[in-house]
């Protein structure tokens, strides 16, 4: 009896069709990866919006840049310019976070063990709305930097942030001072001066209380809370020094970024003032009335730094 069956020659075929096939799918299914992954993205800055509307509803400000890289979040001193933590730790509690916000708070604004331990395991605890899929894991990261922070014992891992304020379009000028870290909230109001919504061009900065009339330009034309660049190597070493301190520090370009210069997608450089993502062609910014943006990496700088300026009177439409 004779008995049907592949010859090889057929099989080798069949295999090689299955073969091109799969090349063809692959590239496919990535692209609807990358997709879901940006929406996700695009999903974690219009809660940061949100919560931000929220925060100047309750607190007639803006979220606040805090002091400075050295002080983190605390429970106890509240929001605005008393608030020695940045806008990350001030959305907490409009972000149904008000638990982690609230660590070692003790019911008084000095500075003691209470305070530190709380501040470390608020540091450790990993919120997944600050990371960006496309970039890395929402877990705990090895904390690469040798100074130890003011008000919070020392860690060995943090969460990170993929996101940053607007701080304006002037640099560092326009966000903080180069004075010395202050060791208490008396030194770092000496050692820094308090920049206002006059002197400041942009909505998150050094003690800032940028209320929604300050924004003159309109607030869906200005920048409020958008993704960083960060250098593509480091992501999870904390070797960008842009990337390298806890996500509830103070001003610093860990979490504030400027207008002032070209964005990015992230590369093997080192670029800790830009704007910028892990996204091809475009990253995400929420702007000042909640909603999100895409803007292309092309954007022209000039328009660029007039979206970072909240009030200086340009006319601006947000390039598609």
């Amino acid at each position: 009896m004779k008995r049907s069956a592949f010859t090889l020659v057929e099989l080798l075929v069949v295999i090689a069709i299955i073969g091109m096939l799969v090349g063809l799918l692959l590239p496919a299914v990535q692209q609807a990866r990358e997709a879901a992954r940006q929406m996700q993205c695009g999903n974690n800055l219009k809660q940061m919006g949100l919560a931000s509307m929220n925060h100047e509803s309750s607190t007639k400000a803006m979220p606040s840049g805090g002091w400075d890289g050295y002080w983190v979040g605390d429970g106890d001193q509240g929001f605005g310019a008393t608030q020695p933590g940045g806008w990350t730790f001030s959305l907490l509690p409009y972000m149904e976070q008000n638990a982690v916000f609230m660590l070692g708070a003790n019911g008084v604004i000095e500075t003691d063990q209470t305070q530190k331990d709380g501040a470390k395991t608020r540091a450790e605890t990993v919120i997944p709305v600050f990371n960006c899929p496309s970039r890395r894991s929402a877990i705990a990261y090895p904390y690469a930097l040798s100074a130890v922070l003011i008000n919070t014992t020392a860690c060995t891992v943090t969460g990170k942030l993929d996101y940053a304020g607007n701080g304006g379009d002037s640099g560092n000028g326009g966000s903080w001072n180069s004075g010395g870290y202050g060791t208490s909230p008396n030194t770092i109001a000496a050692g820094r001066t308090q920049k206002t919504s006059i002197t400041c061009s942009g909505v998150i900065f050094f003690k800032s209380t940028v209320s929604m009339g300050e924004i003159r330009d309109g607030t869906s034309n200005t920048y409020l809370v958008g993704e960083k660049y960060v250098c593509n190597t480091h992501y999870e070493d904390g070797k960008d020094g842009g990337d390298d301190i806890v996500v509830y520090c103070g001003n610093d370009e860990d979490i504030i970024r400027q207008g002032n210069s070209q964005p990015f997608q992230d590369r093997n450089a080192i670029q800790q003032g830009s704007f910028g993502s892990a996204h091809a062609g475009s990253f995400g910014m929420a702007m000042c009335d909640g909603s999100v943006q895409r803007i292309s990496y092309a954007i022209d700088l000039e328009t660029n730094r007039y979206l970072a300026h909240k009030a200086d009177g340009k006319a601006v439409t947000i390039p598609q």
